[in-house]
Protein backbone atom coordinates (compact mmCIF):
# COMPACT_ATOMS: atom_id res chain seq x y z
CA UNK A 1 0.00 0.00 0.00
CA UNK A 2 1.30 3.49 -0.85
CA UNK A 3 2.33 5.86 1.91
CA UNK A 4 0.02 8.81 2.13
CA UNK A 5 1.38 12.13 0.62
CA UNK A 6 2.48 14.61 2.76
CA UNK A 7 -0.68 17.68 2.14
CA UNK A 8 1.95 19.94 1.06
CA UNK A 9 3.26 17.69 -2.04
CA UNK A 10 0.67 19.00 -5.00
CA UNK A 11 0.05 15.61 -7.37
CA UNK A 12 0.45 17.46 -11.46
CA UNK A 13 -2.85 17.95 -12.75
CA UNK A 14 -1.84 20.07 -15.22
CA UNK A 15 -4.37 19.66 -18.38
CA UNK A 16 -2.09 18.40 -21.63
CA UNK A 17 -1.10 21.25 -23.92
CA UNK A 18 -4.16 21.52 -27.24
CA UNK A 19 -5.47 23.18 -29.92
CA UNK A 20 -9.48 24.21 -30.78
CA UNK A 21 -10.81 23.79 -34.11
CA UNK A 22 -14.01 25.32 -34.73
CA UNK A 23 -16.31 23.25 -37.61
CA UNK A 24 -19.46 23.29 -39.12
CA UNK A 25 -19.56 19.80 -39.60
CA UNK A 26 -17.58 18.35 -36.02
CA UNK A 27 -17.73 14.87 -36.98
CA UNK A 28 -16.38 15.04 -40.31
CA UNK A 29 -13.74 17.26 -38.98
CA UNK A 30 -12.94 15.22 -36.28
CA UNK A 31 -12.99 11.69 -37.90
CA UNK A 32 -10.33 13.63 -40.59
CA UNK A 33 -7.93 14.79 -38.03
CA UNK A 34 -8.34 11.49 -35.89
CA UNK A 35 -7.39 9.37 -39.01
CA UNK A 36 -4.59 11.66 -40.51
CA UNK A 37 -3.07 12.22 -37.33
CA UNK A 38 -3.38 9.11 -35.84
CA UNK A 39 -4.98 10.27 -32.77
CA UNK A 40 -7.66 8.73 -30.61
CA UNK A 41 -10.95 10.23 -29.95
CA UNK A 42 -11.39 10.26 -25.86
CA UNK A 43 -14.97 12.22 -25.68
CA UNK A 44 -18.07 13.12 -27.70
CA UNK A 45 -20.66 15.15 -27.30
CA UNK A 46 -23.24 17.61 -29.17
CA UNK A 47 -20.95 20.09 -29.59
CA UNK A 48 -17.01 18.79 -29.50
CA UNK A 49 -14.95 15.67 -29.54
CA UNK A 50 -11.59 15.47 -27.97
CA UNK A 51 -8.97 14.02 -29.64
CA UNK A 52 -5.63 12.95 -27.83
CA UNK A 53 -2.41 12.29 -29.30
CA UNK A 54 -0.35 11.51 -26.41
CA UNK A 55 1.38 14.33 -25.57
CA UNK A 56 -1.26 17.15 -27.48
CA UNK A 57 -5.01 17.08 -27.28
CA UNK A 58 -6.81 18.60 -30.42
CA UNK A 59 -10.86 19.85 -30.01
CA UNK A 60 -13.11 19.66 -32.41
CA UNK A 61 -15.60 22.09 -31.61
CA UNK A 62 -19.01 23.02 -32.97
CA UNK A 63 -19.21 26.50 -34.81
CA UNK A 64 -22.85 28.47 -32.87
CA UNK A 65 -25.84 27.22 -35.58
CA UNK A 66 -26.34 31.18 -35.96
CA UNK A 67 -23.12 31.64 -37.23
CA UNK A 68 -22.72 27.96 -39.29
CA UNK A 69 -25.54 29.06 -41.00
CA UNK A 70 -23.37 31.65 -42.86
CA UNK A 71 -20.66 30.09 -43.69
CA UNK A 72 -20.56 27.81 -47.00
CA UNK A 73 -18.20 24.62 -47.27
CA UNK A 74 -17.85 24.14 -50.85
CA UNK A 75 -15.67 20.84 -52.54
CA UNK A 76 -13.08 21.41 -52.58
CA UNK A 77 -13.23 23.50 -49.54
CA UNK A 78 -11.75 27.45 -50.03
CA UNK A 79 -8.60 27.57 -48.23
CA UNK A 80 -8.42 29.43 -45.06
CA UNK A 81 -4.84 30.66 -45.93
CA UNK A 82 -4.95 33.87 -44.05
CA UNK A 83 -5.83 32.88 -40.58
CA UNK A 84 -2.87 33.48 -38.28
CA UNK A 85 -2.54 30.19 -36.84
CA UNK A 86 -1.50 26.65 -38.40
CA UNK A 87 -2.08 23.17 -36.53
CA UNK A 88 1.62 20.93 -36.89
CA UNK A 89 0.98 17.21 -36.40
CA UNK A 90 3.52 14.65 -35.55
CA UNK A 91 2.72 11.56 -38.64
CA UNK A 92 4.49 7.71 -38.81
CA UNK A 93 4.48 8.81 -42.51
CA UNK A 94 3.83 11.88 -44.83
CA UNK A 95 2.45 9.70 -47.98
CA UNK A 96 0.20 7.98 -45.57
CA UNK A 97 -1.00 10.86 -44.31
CA UNK A 98 -1.57 12.54 -47.93
CA UNK A 99 -3.68 9.40 -48.99
CA UNK A 100 -5.84 9.62 -46.26
CA UNK A 101 -6.30 13.18 -46.35
CA UNK A 102 -7.48 12.77 -50.24
CA UNK A 103 -9.94 10.43 -48.82
CA UNK A 104 -11.32 12.47 -45.96
CA UNK A 105 -12.14 15.24 -48.19
CA UNK A 106 -8.68 17.60 -47.75
CA UNK A 107 -5.30 17.64 -48.49
CA UNK A 108 -1.65 17.00 -47.89
CA UNK A 109 0.51 18.96 -50.33
CA UNK A 110 2.47 16.52 -53.15
CA UNK A 111 5.66 15.20 -52.16
CA UNK A 112 7.65 18.55 -53.73
CA UNK A 113 6.07 20.35 -51.59
CA UNK A 114 7.82 18.67 -48.42
CA UNK A 115 11.08 20.52 -46.96
CA UNK A 116 13.02 19.27 -43.88
CA UNK A 117 14.04 21.47 -40.66
CA UNK A 118 15.05 20.41 -37.27
CA UNK A 119 14.71 16.94 -37.81
CA UNK A 120 11.57 16.53 -39.71
CA UNK A 121 10.31 16.62 -42.67
CA UNK A 122 7.28 18.63 -43.52
CA UNK A 123 4.36 19.33 -46.14
CA UNK A 124 1.10 21.88 -45.54
CA UNK A 125 -2.20 20.86 -46.61
CA UNK A 126 -6.05 21.55 -45.26
CA UNK A 127 -9.28 20.18 -43.76
CA UNK A 128 -12.76 19.50 -45.30
CA UNK A 129 -13.48 23.14 -44.00
CA UNK A 130 -10.56 24.44 -45.30
CA UNK A 131 -8.29 25.54 -42.58
CA UNK A 132 -4.43 24.90 -43.22
CA UNK A 133 -2.27 22.51 -41.21
CA UNK A 134 0.66 20.67 -41.37
CA UNK A 135 1.91 17.35 -41.25
CA UNK A 136 5.44 16.21 -39.79
CA UNK A 137 7.68 13.07 -39.73
CA UNK A 138 10.64 12.50 -38.26
CA UNK A 139 13.47 12.76 -40.81
CA UNK A 140 15.46 9.90 -41.89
Amino acid sequence: MAEPRPSNQRVNTRPKPSAVVFAKHVAKLARFYRDVAGMEEIHADTSHVVLDGGHFQLVVHNIPPKIAASIEITGPPRIRDSIPIKICLPVLNIHDARILAATLGGKVGAKKDEWQARGFTACDGYDPEGNVFQVRESAP
